[in-house]
């Protein structure tokens, strides 16, 4: 588990709710807990199950560059130099694209003319990890040329940080090898269903649901047949038995075919609806589905004495210029970005 937080104090500030207290979460600590996550997370070895947490305390802050990037890295560092087996480092950096130069780590006031904000998380042999960007429009040429960019930067970073594991780091724990399902079962389960699970995956009559529930049938009775054969042998690795089986076909159906299992063709999108004032009595409401996901929402207007400070560390420290029309007179304020 992640768990990032930006402390008030970080900005030399009290918090400014009615407690004076660091309350729950907010919801850009939860997205960059996520972000942080989704880089360090496919480098565990399989088979890791030791509860595991990793604290990001924003301690200290300029206000000029976002703290996420430096919370990746240094996530990546506390890993690398404690004896919690990891397949890392990495390293991490935000890539921006302005008037056609690739700017790296850019501040927060560059990456607001910036058409290109990418994240991107790669380990030592240029492999990338994680990758999470928005975008204005930028050319896929441009797009590769800053994702390349942002990965040899990356490089740099991992360096530094194998030569503090290197003079700091504990030895790695040893872990106990689970039990594996053996060759001939897996097999037996591979023979078995086979053919219902390509039948399945090649049936663009399903949906996800029925998809869902047709597989698990086939993996239900699958196990019933190899448990007759092989009685000693665990329910849960037949499942994964099945499970490898159902991953393996699926990837080669879509590299043979170039198409995937509902039929689609590897760039075409899911059918897409929108709808807009659905409930009047609101200001603004809409629904947006894209296949069988849907997305509601909901707009209301209200004072700017009411709005949300969602991001307090990006309140507390940078400076937006809004102009506002109060009886008549120019009334200029300095509010969080």
């Amino acid at each position: 588990m992640v768990d990032y937080r930006q402390k008030a104090a970080a900005a030399g500030r009290i918090p400014t709710n009615y407690l004076r207290r660091e309350l729950g979460p907010t919801e850009k600590e939860i997205l960059t807990s996520r972000v942080i996550d989704r880089s360090v997370r496919p480098l565990f070895p399989k088979g890791f199950a030791c509860e595991t947490q990793l604290s990001c305390n924003l301690l200290a802050v300029d206000g000029i560059n976002d703290p996420d990037i430096v919370s990746i890295n240094a996530a990546s560092a506390a890993l690398a130099v404690s004896d919690i087996p990891w397949n890392g480092p990495i390293g991490a950096v935000r890539v921006g694209f302005i008037d056609g130069e690739v700017i790296m780590n850019p501040t927060r006031k560059e990456i607001i003319n910036s058409s290109l904000n990418l994240v991107v998380a790669s380990t030592e042999h240029n492999n990338v990890v994680m990758l999470e960007a928005s975008a204005d429009n930028i050319l896929q040429q441009d797009f590769m040329k800053a994702l390349k960019a942002g990965v040899k930067e990356t490089q740099r970073i991992i360096q530094v940080i194998k030569e503090l594991q290197k003079k700091y780091g504990k030895p790695k724990r040893i872990l106990e090898n689970l039990p594996e399902p053996s060759a001939e079962v897996m097999e037996s389960a591979k023979l078995l269903c086979e053919t219902k699970i390509t039948e399945v995956l090649t049936d663009t009559n399903f949906d996800k649901v029925s998809r869902d529930q047709a597989l698990d049938v086939v993996r239900q009775e699958a196990t019933e047949k190899v448990i007759e054969n092989h009685p000693d042998c665990d329910p849960s690795h037949i499942h994964e038995a099945v499970n490898s089986t159902i991953k393996t076909i699926f990837r080669n159906l879509i590299l043979d075919t170039n198409k995937r299992c509902d039929g689609r063709g590897l760039t075409d999108l899911r059918d897409i609806s929108c709808a807009v004032d659905i409930y009047k009595p609101l200001h603004g409401s809409s629904l947006f589905q894209r296949g069988q996901t849907q997305v509601f929402c909901t707009v209301a207007f209200d004072s700017l004495d009411s709005a949300l400070r969602s991001d307090p560390i990006t309140v507390l420290t940078g400076f937006l210029l809004m102009q506002l029309m109060k009886l008549g007179e120019l009334v200029l304020m300095v509010v969080g970005s």
